[in-house]
């Protein structure tokens, strides 16, 4: 099974591409795809979907694991980077991948066992567990891998989930719809 791990960005955008067979996880690739500062934000998100439809119609991965902003510090950082999210899950939703969503916790927690693990720490495992002489640069790259890491360490309790089972029943509120 193919997971991409995508790390959202409006300027940059990580990929990192694992195969997960037998509970091994084997490297693919990882990229970095990055758009034109010059250009406005609609061209920018253009642009990243165009390029992000070109690689999940090459890889045709069957799972897209992507990072929830879980907290931000810059809200016009924030904001770009959650536009970036949308184009990215769309891109995802239309190539037919099943979507999953991690905080930074949970890889950090998936990786490390420690939800306050530094990137450095991460960086290191996400080395340690594709068996790579060095860690994958840039800093993107290596974040979208270790989403993939995370998602295919969690794809049992996931598939459960994807099923109807929710991890914790919830009560279903309809009152929201118009």
């Amino acid at each position: 099974m193919l997971i991409l791990g995508i790390d959202p960005g409006s300027a940059a955008c990580g990929l990192g591409l694992i195969r997960y067979e037998n509970k091994k996880i084997f490297l693919e690739g990882y990229d970095c795809l990055k758009t034109f500062p010059g250009k406005d934000t609609a061209e920018r998100l253009k642009d990243l979907f165009k390029q992000l439809e070109k690689v999940l119609k090459k890889h045709k991965p069957q799972i897209v694991a992507v990072e929830e902003i879980f907290f931000f510090k810059n809200q016009t950082t924030a904001v770009k980077v959650s536009q970036a999210r949308g184009v990215i899950l769309l891109a995802a939703a239309q190539s037919n991948a099943q979507v999953f969503e991690f905080t930074p916790l949970q890889v950090k927690q998936a990786l490390t066992g420690y939800g306050r693990a530094e990137k450095k720490q991460i960086q290191e495992m996400v080395k340690s567990f594709l068996r790579l002489k060095e860690i994958p640069k840039p800093d993107d790259a290596a974040d979208a891998l270790a989403l993939a890491i995370c998602c295919a360490h969690s794809l049992s309790l996931l598939s459960g989930a994807k099923k109807g089972l929710d991890p914790l029943p919830m009560k279903k509120d309809k009152s929201c719809s118009r």
